[in-house]
């Protein structure tokens, strides 16, 4: 019996790229794909813009900011801190450093490392950090308001799976 819709077409397809028949299809999986890294995109120049605004209060950047919470828990290398935040070291070089030259943050000697030295926040840095918190928490909360509690919970969860797994497959020399 012939298969009543060409594969990639109707609403199955624009349902998420399915296939009535044997699931995601080549070209259903690439859609997905697209439209993932393309609300990756959109969430992350949304994340920037919405940071900034927080940040500026504090006297910090967005950036400035980012690499200063990357060193809240313990001092790391620049290396580390790049690392953690998927950008390349020489960026967070320039940033450290102009965070250093400005008083929110310092280099300490590193006892695993002698020559990468680790790089942790001041008290000034930890206070201009401190002052973000207020607003940093409104948005929390009307984030959750708006998405409910689980489904802010899920998304959070469902972004970090993302990101596991695309280290992973990326990883691998056949990437």
């Amino acid at each position: 019996m012939p298969d009543p819709l060409p594969r990639g077409e109707g609403p199955a397809a624009e349902a998420g790229g399915l296939d009535r028949v044997d699931g995601p299809s080549l070209r259903g999986r690439q859609d997905l794909l697209s439209r993932t890294a393309l609300g990756v995109f959109q969430l992350n120049g949304q994340f920037l813009a919405v940071s900034e605004e927080l940040a500026r209060p504090a006297g910090l950047t967005a950036a400035w900011w980012q690499v200063l919470g990357a060193v809240l828990r313990e001092p790391l290398p620049v290396a580390g801190v790049a690392r953690s935040m998927g950008i390349t070291r020489q960026s967070v070089q320039r940033i450290a450093d102009l965070l250093a030259a400005k008083g929110l943050a310092e280099y300490v000697p590193n006892p695993a490392h002698r020559r990468a030295k680790l790089l942790r926040p001041t008290e000034e840095g930890r206070a201009a950090i401190a002052r973000i918190h207020p607003g940093h928490a409104a948005l929390a909360d009307r984030l959750a308001e708006e998405l409910g509690e689980a489904a802010f919970a899920e998304t959070a969860r469902a972004l970090e799976r993302l990101s596991t797994a695309l280290a992973a497959i990326t990883a691998t020399p056949d990437a």
